[in-house]
């Protein structure tokens, strides 16, 4: 554990409840296991909570909103205004995720870590941290000391919705730009050249793709960046304001006992972060879907974790993760009260591997 977080205390899972979840999944009378990672998920959730009774009926998006220096390469279809205006529309309700999580019972709230421009509504949650980050293609995308305060946002916010009454988080983010800060951050930590870990993105031209892989490959050697021993100190010269506050997400469910679930590329990369500060908050985390983009799969085989949905997305926003809600709604639905071997003339399934 990174010393910056040894005043914390980081929850386990609860290794009791977790058994006595399995048990109630085999007394239901259907062959055992037969639901899969649907299973094995309501089984994780019942250890996170210390709970075999799981409620996950109050869930919140936590949007990060924050700007990248490292547009002015060219990286990108989009400038840098379209943060602050998706994030507005976000703010409003009206953004993709708004109309997926309403679908799955979600409250919605867009966090301003970083953005270049303020947005005036009402909706938007203030916790700027600067005006967007450096160029990582010329030098460090922040200060070590931003970085670890971008983090401490993360992890405050799932204390704040913890207070609120939430029962689980999904992470997302917006900010043009992110795709390359994440690819760089993905680069290093897999080990891996650019050309292997650098998707489209939002969507370019050969040429333009051409340039973004050459983007991240500069990144990497400008910012010395080829050493892992440091995640926070990685994170500063590579990464963003919605990369580190999603890493603080990924650590505030483990400091307070929830479950915190990781939607794409950006989202993935912030989780590894997260897991390579503090192992142990890795057992509060949920794979939700894989995302198109190639560093994906890597990045969650390195965390353990494995993703249910198989769908093609790679809009962020948290709308993949949306999207594993109601799969857990339907499992939680026959956790509770499928009929058991105990109520039927069915003979109880055994273990015969």
């Amino acid at each position: 554990m990174n010393s910056e977080f040894a005043h914390l205390t980081f929850k386990k899972t609860d290794t009791s409840v977790i058994n006595k979840a399995k048990q109630n999944w085999d007394s239901i009378a259907k062959p055992l296991g037969s639901l899969g990672r649907l299973e094995e998920l309501v089984i994780q959730l019942a250890g996170v909570f210390g709970d075999e009774n799981v409620r996950i009926d109050k869930r919140c998006a936590l949007i990060a909103c924050a700007d990248n220096g490292v547009v002015a390469e060219g990286v990108t279809q989009s400038d840098s205004a379209v943060t602050a205006s998706v994030a507005r529309e976000i703010a409003a309700g009206k953004s993709n995720i708004n109309i997926m999580g309403a679908a799955v019972n979600v409250d919605v709230y867009a966090v301003d870590v970083g953005m270049l421009h303020d947005v005036e509504c009402e909706g938007i949650i203030e916790r700027k941290i600067a005006r967007g980050t450096g160029n990582i293609a010329k030098g460090p995308a922040m200060s070590k000391e931003q970085a670890l305060q971008a983090v401490q946002t993360g992890i405050s916010l799932v204390g704040e919705m913890k207070d609120k009454g939430y029962q689980l988080v999904v992470t997302g983010e917006m900010g043009i730009g992110n795709t390359t800060t994440s690819s760089a951050l993905a680069a290093v930590l897999l080990d891996k050249d650019a050309a292997e870990v650098t998707g489209r993105g939002a969507g370019l031209t050969t040429e333009g793709f051409g340039k973004k892989i050459e983007t991240v490959r500069k990144a990497i050697k400008v910012n010395h960046a080829a050493a892992q021993d440091d995640p926070l100190l990685l994170l500063s010269k590579l990464g963003g304001f919605d990369i580190a506050a999603m890493t603080g997400m990924f650590l505030g469910g483990a400091v307070y006992g929830l479950p915190v679930l990781i939607d794409g590329i950006i989202s993935s990369v912030a989780a590894l972060l997260a897991y390579r500060l503090v192992p142990a908050c890795r057992d509060f985390m949920i794979a939700t879907h894989i995302t198109e983009e190639p560093a994906g799969m890597a990045i969650l085989n390195m965390l353990g974790l494995q993703p249910v949905i198989h769908a093609g997305m790679y809009l962020g926003e948290g709308t993949g993760a949306v999207c594993m809600l109601p799969l857990l709604d339907i499992a939680l639905n026959e956790y509770r009260y499928a009929h058991r071997f105990a109520e039927t003339d069915i003979a109880q399934y055994e273990d015969l591997r």
